[in-house]
């Protein structure tokens, strides 16, 4: 009996231990919606979660953290450092770094840092939850300017995509993981219109396929804004010409000059024939009637 007592137990620890190593925990990615398994967060000494902060500000006096609950969290997943920078009453504070748990798993997987203007430099992710970072962003002026990709999870990027004014310009993928670029595709107004081959692996493009339909679309609207920019610029001259073509013929733009009607004293002169000024009219009444002498 205690044989089969111990046979029972024995059987339901396996039973346990399988149950347990078949059904790992899972996350999800509150962005993506992917499942991967769940990461053990590690303990410090204090038996305190070590979230893997990627952020410099633990010990810095210089630096101040602070800590909200994203959408969809019920702790605190969101953490912003700040650059202390001055003193007293007119100390400011910067936005320096911030980090997300985006699966909400105690660990940062998303760290971004800014320059001084609060403007983005570079963010780094971990969007698999394998702990190790798998995707590298880099701005300019604060727009998306290159992103380099880690598909194979080796740690090293295998994918660099180049952007222009935020928009999709080009990319270059290894495909034969010799960590070389073999394949170049080229984008124009964020579509595909290019794709270049190395086949020898000797870093040039051997062979290039192109969508023809694509390019003669782009082909056709560049074309289109030549035409306009033509027609802008012939209306524009021909606008000029007739303002000038106006000014020389409108008067009142060149009056003609004025006779010369002489000075003031030629115009007080009295013409031949003409009434005698008011003074000598009173003077030919008054001795009208000034009695003649007998």
């Amino acid at each position: 009996m205690k044989s089969r007592a111990a046979a029972w137990t024995l059987a339901g620890v396996l039973l346990t231990q399988g149950a347990c190593t078949t059904a790992p925990a899972t996350t999800t990615n509150a962005f993506t919606g992917e499942t991967t398994p769940k990461r053990a967060a590690l303990r410090g000494p204090a038996y305190k979660v070590d979230d893997r902060s990627m952020c410099d500000w633990k010990g810095r006096k210089d630096r101040e953290a602070s800590e909200i609950a994203g959408p969809g969290s019920l702790h605190p997943n969101v953490r912003r450092v700040f650059q202390l920078v001055g003193m007293g009453e007119s100390q400011k504070k910067i936005l320096v770094c911030r980090e997300i748990d985006t699966n909400y798993d105690g660990v940062k997987d998303v760290v971004r840092r800014y320059n001084d203007k609060g403007e983005s430099l570079k963010e780094e992710s971990d969007t698999n939850f394998d702990g190790r970072i798998d995707t590298w962003i880099t701005f300019s002026r604060g727009k998306l300017a290159e992103v380099e990709l880690d598909n194979d999870r080796d740690g090293k990027p295998d994918e660099w995509k180049t952007y222009s004014d935020g928009r999709l310009s080009r990319i270059k993928r290894d495909q034969n993981r010799d960590g070389k670029p073999d394949v170049w595709e080229v984008y124009r107004e964020g579509k595909l219109e290019r794709m270049g081959v190395d086949l020898d692996a000797d870093q040039r493009v051997d062979r290039w396929d192109h969508d023809t339909e694509a390019r003669k679309k782009a082909e056709e609207a560049e074309q289109k804004k030549e035409e306009e920019a033509k027609k802008r610029e012939a209306e524009k001259r021909a606008a000029e010409k007739g303002d000038d073509a106006a000014g020389e013929g409108d008067p009142k733009a060149s009056p003609a000059p004025a006779e010369n009607k002489g000075d003031k004293g030629d115009k007080a002169e009295p013409k031949k024939g003409s009434p005698a000024p008011a003074a000598e009219k009173d003077t030919k009444k008054a001795e009208k009637a000034e009695p003649k002498k007998p």
